[in-house]
């Protein structure tokens, strides 16, 4: 392998990698909210990446930018939808066992996945690229202008979703929902408000996802299942609650998928990646960059 294969190999990892962050982010923000897996999440990509399919002759090739201006767009409607997923999969349930929630979010899923079945087909659909036009090469390397727009679009995300829980009122509410929502409520913060916003940032973070990954990897309504793995290994290798665990395993596993199957074939990196999911849940379950103990289900 060439010094020029394995730069282009890297890239795509971690541009792989980045979208796989705002899945995984959206699956940890949910989890600190309500200390319940949402089932969906992976289902709320596919929903993301029909969203963006729907929407495209809207914009048609506009600019070259096709994609990079439908993600706002995309990002909207999908955090307008996470309200109406939380006063569908959680409100109704909060002071139901644990289990009723999930179980709630398994059920909308499958409705999200034999919805877009009925209306798209079962056939894999393209979606929009961020950026329209051919790759340049330089010096044997094809730069990829898809890759790099979504390397840099997922950064952005990551980065904003970051500053917003950390930097700003809104944001310091939302956590403090999530460490401890009696208190928070005992000096004075919603948290009913800042659950549905939660679920609001994480449906739209999935979205975003979805348009990303849905012109290289197309998009099928029986996706859901594997995005939601992913978000799931990525989380237990990076650490369960951790935002930052979270960006740091799905960035490895987009290099590790894209490394192994560039020497072996996707198959090989599918079964190994699940290997090191068995082994870290074996060796170091608290993941690379662990978390206080919180029970979850």
């Amino acid at each position: 392998m060439t010094s020029l294969a394995l730069a282009q190999i890297l890239l795509n990892g971690l541009a792989l990698g980045a979208a796989y962050a705002l899945i995984a982010l959206g699956f940890v923000i949910v989890i600190n909210a309500v200390g319940a897996v949402n089932f969906a999440q992976g289902e709320l990509v596919m929903a993301g990446g029909f969203t963006a399919i729907a929407l495209a002759p809207l914009v048609g090739e506009a600019a070259g930018f096709p994609g990079l201006l439908l993600l706002p767009l995309v990002m909207l409607l999908m955090g307008g939808f996470g309200v109406g997923f939380a006063h569908l999969a959680y409100f109704p349930l909060r002071h139901r066992p644990q289990v009723a929630v999930f179980i709630s979010t398994i059920a909308i899923g499958l409705v999200l996945q034999h919805l877009a079945n009925a209306v798209f087909g079962a056939a894999p659909r393209v979606g929009p690229p961020l950026i329209a036009g051919d790759s340049p090469t330089v010096g044997g390397l094809t730069l990829s202008l898809q890759q790099f727009a979504v390397l840099g679009s997922a950064a952005l995300l990551v980065s904003a979703t970051g500053l917003f829980l950390g930097r700003t009122q809104t944001g310091r509410r939302m956590r403090a929902v999530a460490q401890d929502p009696e208190m928070a409520a005992a000096i004075g913060i919603r948290p009913a408000r800042m659950i549905t916003l939660s679920f609001a940032l994480a449906v739209a973070l999935a979205g975003a996802a979805g348009l990303l990954l849905s012109n290289q990897f197309f998009v099928s309504p029986n996706d859901g299942g594997l995005f939601m793995l992913k978000a799931y290994i990525a989380v237990t290798i990076g650490g369960w609650g951790r935002l930052d665990g979270a960006v740091l395993g799905a960035l490895l596993i987009g290099l590790f998928e894209t490394l192994v199957a560039a020497v072996t074939s996707y198959l090989v990196a599918e079964a190994l990646l699940y290997g090191v999911l068995l082994a870290m849940l074996a060796f170091r379950p608290q993941g690379l960059l662990p978390e206080r103990a919180r029970a979850r289900v």
